[in-house]
């Protein structure tokens, strides 16, 4: 047996005592749990506010562990590893997989959301969901890596390139990962957000400029910052009407605005300016290839966390974790859970 964080509804937690996880297929990994970050998606789930989730469910899909077994098939893998979780499982042959993109699947599976995910002392799954980690890292490091991927994504679906100028709308998690990605292309980038603390903690991470959207106006900031050029590449990663709203105004010709958010309300966006500068609007959901470029980048400590994780809990604190995230979230950059 062993233990379990489950989520049975909206605000109900439990740690459950359940079966070990055994080895059914020949790619399958045994893995046991070190490290699980909390994700806003996690909260959702918590809250009920998740559409996509089903319930009862074992939240966590940022997930780092060490291999315990491997199925006779396994090769990318062997005991011992220390591994990360690509956390999507997918079909394979739908018109979206066919076209590379496998993150927007019409049969997704998301561990931690459509799935039980990583909140657990093991758990298995196929060799192909496991990417093996230079073992000298620390766990705290490594675990960081699923939101990278969503950073790297953002900056692949943006088409982020050497000198291009890039608007990072929110310095929460996800777009700390999309500034540290973007400035490793070597981008020149700005960030926007409403708190003094943040745009701070973006300004350390290697943001060149910052604006406080809550007493300037970033139109006008960034019209002054780029002479009149605007932006090459806006990432949303607030994702409110208003913000989306913002993208075609400041975007620069042959621009492109991505857009991370789920929000269902309607933005108000001109035709004008998305036809006289040729704008380019995308989506971004999750990753697809992104986990291999961000392990070299783990691996040769290009990418740190450098203050990003604020809090750690153990798994029997995990009902206190989530109280202190839901009411603190000033205090909150990324919180783990870890398994000792």
């Amino acid at each position: 047996m062993m233990q379990a964080v489950q989520v049975r509804k909206a605000y109900d937690v439990v740690i459950n005592e359940v079966e070990m996880p055994k080895i059914n297929q020949e790619n399958e990994v045994l893995v046991k749990t070190k490290r699980v970050g909390i994700c806003g998606s996690d909260m959702h789930i918590y809250h009920g506010t998740n559409p996509l989730a089903t319930y009862p469910r074992v939240i966590g899909h940022e997930v780092a562990g060490e291999v315990i077994e491997v199925g006779p098939s396994v090769t990318s893998v062997k005991v011992g590893d220390h591994v990360v979780v690509e956390p999507i499982n997918y079909c394979g042959t739908c018109y979206a997989c066919r076209k590379g993109r496998p993150n927007v699947c019409e049969n997704l599976s998301v561990f931690g959301v459509h799935e039980d995910g990583g909140m657990r002392e093991f758990f298995v799954l196929p060799e192909n969901q496991l990417h093996a980690v230079d073992k000298t890292l620390e766990w705290d490091e490594i675990v960081l890596a699923e939101p990278y991927t969503i950073g790297a994504q953002a900056v692949w679906r943006g088409d982020v390139e050497e000198g291009d100028t890039v608007l990072i709308q929110g310095c929460g998690p996800i777009g700390i990962c999309a500034l540290k990605i973007a400035k490793l292309k070597g981008a020149y980038v700005i960030m926007t957000d409403l708190k003094k603390e943040r745009l701070a903690f973006a300004l350390e991470n290697g943001a060149d400029k910052v604006i406080n959207a809550s007493d300037e106006s970033v139109e006008k900031k960034v019209m002054e910052y780029t002479n009149n050029k605007g932006i090459n590449v806006v990432i949303d990663a607030v994702c409110l009407p208003s913000t989306f709203e913002l993208g075609p105004k400041v975007a620069s010709p042959a621009g492109t605005i991505v857009c991370l958010g789920f929000d269902e309300r309607p933005s108000q966006i001109s035709q004008l300016p998305i036809t006289k500068k040729e704008l380019t609007i995308v989506g971004s959901r999750l990753q697809t290839n992104q986990f291999e470029k961000v392990i070299s980048l783990l691996n040769d400590r290009l990418l740190q966390s450098n203050g990003f994780i604020t809090q750690k809990f153990s798994f029997s604190e995990i009902k206190y974790a989530l109280k202190f995230i839901e009411e603190n979230p000033e205090r909150v950059r990324k919180a783990l859970i870890t398994f000792e």
